[in-house]
Formats: C-alpha cells, structure tokens, sequence
C-alpha cells in the first residue's frame, strides 16, 4: 500500500514540476506580480487534477533517488520551452509597437515594462498592453494549461523530446517574431517613408527652412492619427494571431511527443 502511495506522489510530482516550470517561463503566469506561493499552489492543483483524469497504470516509477533527479530535470526542461514558447507572439507585438513608437518620432519617451523587464518606448508598451488585454479576453490564459494537459497525455513522464522537428519549430516560431513585428508595422513604416520623401524634396525645394524640425509636430500628428484609425484593425489581427499560436504551440506539443 505504501508502494502505491509513493508511486501516486512521485507521479504528481513529476507533473508538478513540468507544470510550475511552464508557469514560471509562460506569460502572464511569470509575471513577478503574481506571487510564487500561488504559482506553486496553481501548479499543484493543476497536476492534481492532471493526474486523476488519466491513466497511469503503465508509467514506470524508480524509487532512485538520481532518476527522480534526472526525470525531474526533463520535466523542467519540457515544461519550460511549452511555456516560453507562447512568448514569442507577445514579442512580436512588442517589438512591432517598438518599431512604430521608433518611427513616429517617440524613441526618447521610453518607460519600464515590469513584464518584461525591459524599457521601450510607449506605443511600444501600448501595444503590447493591447495584446495582454485581448489574451485575457479570449481566454488565452488557458492556452498552457491545455497544451500541458495533452503534453502528459501525448508525451510520457521523464521524457524530453528535443528532436528535429521540434528544434525546426522553435527556429520558425523565433523567426517569425521578426516578419511578425514588419507586418504589424507596416502601415506606419510606409507612411513614413512618404513623408520622409516629403521632407527632402520639401528640403531642397526651400533650403532655409528646418525641414525637420517644422515637420516634427506634423509626424506626430500624423502617427497619432494612423494609429486612431489603424487601432480596430489591429484589435482584430491581434486576436487572430493569437487564436493561430494556440495551434502552433498544440503542434510544438505534438512534435515533441511523437
């Protein structure tokens, strides 16, 4: 009876440790504001339940000091790249409101961002506040915990799957931060290289006027405005994008497993 007791707990203990990695690495969940107490008290409820609804008669359990270790260690190692791989989405969006901000003229106005602990100007940090507000109203919050419940379900305890496919994944993924940011910038990072022209053909044609310094108010008011008009549309892409990361972290979470 003993032996099954031990064995039920080094199994929630095993999920518990793939779970708390994820939260400490996912979004939202890893925020510093969120206290470790409850992330752990989250994980432990989370595993918990995981364990109850499936079935673990055929999980091998060593009563081995080192293979706990080591399974423990896989665990973390999994739990963290299914967390911090919903990142990437987040700094997409960051960097395209860093891009923007930059382009408008607002590269000098940069505040803390205590998320991710780092400074950025404040569309940037608007933008990226945008998406946080979408993620709760889509129930994004939700997305780690289902990818963890069928990562237990398609991947088996004490496993790490770092294979081609997924290492092919997580290089696409971070790459597409980059044309994702692009994308999301585009509209301002053209209408600014029209101004731009503007302002040099403007310079040459009245060689005694700051060009640019004349021009800095109408920037503004310019960059101000695309992005009153532009801010429903990018209300509904943002939302798209991350409907589609959920499928793409569900696909990272298969990949691993297979």
């Amino acid at each position: 009876m003993s032996d099954i007791l031990i064995t039920d707990f080094l199994i929630v203990f095993l999920i518990f440790m793939r779970i708390l990695s994820a939260m400490i690495a996912a979004p939202i969940y890893g925020h510093s504001a969120v206290p470790v107490v409850t992330k752990v008290l989250i994980s432990f409820i989370i595993a918990f339940i995981i364990f109850s609804s499936i079935d673990t008669s055929g999980i091998v359990i060593e009563f081995n000091p080192w293979w706990i270790l080591l399974n423990a260690g896989k665990e973390i190692i999994t739990g963290l790249i299914i967390g911090f791989t919903l990142n990437f989405i987040f700094y997409g969006i960051s960097f395209a409101g860093h891009i923007m901000g930059f382009e408008i003229g607002l590269a000098m106005a940069t505040v803390f961002n205590p998320v991710e602990e780092t400074s950025s100007n404040v569309i940037g940090q608007l933008v990226y506040l945008l998406a946080i507000m979408i993620f709760f109203i889509i129930n994004g919050h939700h997305y780690v915990i289902r990818a963890l419940t069928y990562s237990v379900q398609v991947m088996p305890l004490g496993t790490v799957a770092i294979n081609e496919s997924v290492s092919d994944l997580l290089v696409k993924y971070s790459a597409a931060v980059f044309i994702l940011a692009v994308k999301i910038a585009a509209p301002i990072m053209v209408s600014y290289v029209l101004i731009n022209i503007a302002e040099g053909i403007l310079a040459r044609v009245v060689p005694q006027m700051q060009v640019f310094f004349v021009t800095y108010p109408v920037k503004l008011g310019v960059g101000f405005l695309i992005l009153m008009l532009l801010t429903p549309l990018y209300l509904h892409v943002i939302k798209n994008l991350l409907y589609d990361f959920e499928e793409k972290l569900y696909l990272l979470v298969k990949a691993m497993g297979s």
